[in-house]
């Protein structure tokens, strides 16, 4: 099975108990291509013990129908969600307004005790590559979190405030030491929250070629020009392999190639808007 779990982010994981009592609210920042294999269950403690806002970043990438079967899935079973497109500041107009909503129990309690309120302060949680410095950034009048499409990007804690006086920690994506499953392992990888150096991208990618057949034949058909499509991974692979001219000495097609192909187009959206999950998934 696919592990990856670098040491900072052993070292990020216990740092969290002692940020944790700066904070106010949680921001959990989750892609909404994989809502339920990109939450980290140890992260499960820190939301109950916090107000805890849920994002489903990256939601131009997602199916729009199953994303808001998700965010009902999620409201019933008591969270506040949101769906963003942090990359293009959708949705995140109206993150001030479900701040200062799920803020304010704690602002009444300050003036219960006859205090001034204050900037709240929350801390963003997720996995590595969902979005978290982007959602900051797209929060702040200014990038000032660093951002990247790979995970890892971002390494040490930071402290970022917005335009509407919310103070945001930004903090390293942090997975778990062991996989629940190998389906979660092979979402992540195939969302990028996994390094593509720690997995074999072209076993992995014949299992997504698989399923993009089931979950979306005619996005996947029309996008590389088969005329049918197979039921193995790795023929499909071949067959986008001869439709892109990835061929090498002798005509021999370069499967391998197609494989890292198909990756990094599902990534970007290249074939549209696909969510690889729905509620109800065992």
């Amino acid at each position: 099975m696919i592990q990856w779990y670098p040491g900072h982010m052993a070292k990020t994981k216990r740092h969290l108990e002692a940020d944790l009592a700066l904070v106010d609210l949680i921001i959990e920042v989750a892609d909404a291509r994989i809502p339920a294999a990109s939450r980290n269950p140890d992260l499960a403690l820190y939301r109950e013990r916090k107000c805890h806002l849920l994002l489903l970043n990256k939601a131009d990438l997602a199916d729009p129908r199953l994303t808001q079967r998700w965010l009902m899935h999620y409201r019933q079973a008591g969270y506040v969600p949101a769906a963003v497109n942090a990359a293009r500041k959708q949705g995140v107009k109206g993150l001030y307004q479900t701040i200062e909503q799920v803020s304010r129990p704690l602002q009444e309690k300050l003036r219960a005790k006859g205090r001034l309120p204050r900037p709240v302060r929350a801390m963003v949680l997720g996995i590595p590559n969902c979005g978290k410095s982007t959602v900051i950034n797209a929060l702040c009048p200014a990038a000032a979190a660093k951002t990247g499409n790979k995970p890892g990007v971002t390494r040490g804690r930071q402290w970022i405030r917005s335009n509407a006086g919310i103070e945001l920690l930004d903090t390293p994506g942090l997975l778990w030491p062991r996989f629940a499953s190998e389906d979660v392992a092979f979402k992540l990888a195939v969302c990028g929250s996994i390094s593509d150096s720690v997995f074999p991208v072209y076993p992995v990618s014949c299992q997504l070629a698989e399923l993009l057949a089931h979950l979306a034949p005619e996005a996947l058909a029309d996008r590389y020009k088969l005329k049918e499509l197979p039921r193995q991974g790795g023929q499909i692979l071949l067959d986008i392999a001869v439709s892109r001219g990835l061929l090498g000495p002798g005509g021999k097609a370069r499967d391998e190639d197609a494989a890292l192909l198909l990756l990094q187009e599902f990534r970007a959206g290249r074939l549209g808007r696909i969510t690889l999950e729905q509620p109800g998934d065992s």
